[in-house]
């Protein structure tokens, strides 16, 4: 799987090949995944894996990808557009936290980065389709909270960034560097608290 990257191929067998995937990129890393082993572990041919995805960048890709895309559908469902500002904003800090912690998140935030220099493309698409889908997807309730007259603000797409910064104060250095004693559900607790309270402090309208 070396080839230039292609368009990648639905089929039946397609969410099968993702599932693979993703077990032997978390075992084994980008550069250690084998084809025969992503074969092996979705129990298919490497012809159907070939045929699916011509290039191993694009298959790593797309399990990233449809990663995000699950976590930000699981968070955005439990949302109820209707609660107090600080408790929807609650929700989202323990789902941000929650993913970075998760040991898929922590390797797919290293695999990106360590392959980003030599494949520009895959951090591209990796930022787009996780920070900046993360950051959409609270703008948009951002901009539902304001049109309540609940929060106030200029630039609602730098809310949201800073929302989400706010949620990894000191935990995300320390998941990503490997503090051994990262992180306690006191510290979890204590950057929720102190990112929920200085964006209310900053653009609630109370």
């Amino acid at each position: 799987m070396t080839a230039a990257p292609q368009d990648i191929r639905r089929g039946r067998k397609f969410e099968q090949v993702l599932a693979g995937a993703r077990d032997i990129f978390l075992r084994d890393g980008f550069d250690g995944a084998s084809v025969d082993d992503i074969a092996r572990a979705a129990g298919v041919s490497k012809a159907t894996l070939y045929s699916y995805f011509p290039d191993k960048r694009l298959l790593f890709l797309e399990v990233a990808k449809a990663e995000c895309r699950r976590q930000a559908d699981e968070a955005e469902a439990l949302i109820d557009d209707s609660a107090p500002v600080a408790q929807v904003l609650r929700l989202a800090a323990e789902r941000i936290l929650a993913f970075a912690q998760s040991e898929f998140g922590q390797r797919m935030f290293r695999m990106c980065v360590a392959e980003a220099e030599r494949f520009p493309t895959l951090g591209h698409e990796f930022y787009h389709s996780g920070p900046v889908m993360i950051r959409d997807r609270i703008a948009r309730y951002l901009a539902k909270a304001m049109e309540r007259g609940d929060l106030r603000m200029s630039d609602i797409n730098l809310a949201a960034d800073q929302f989400t910064q706010l949620c990894k104060a000191d935990l995300h250095d320390r998941l990503i560097f490997g503090v051994a004693d990262c992180c306690a559900p006191r510290d979890v607790a204590r950057v929720i608290d102190g990112a929920v309270a200085m964006f209310m402090a900053r653009y609630g309208t109370a």
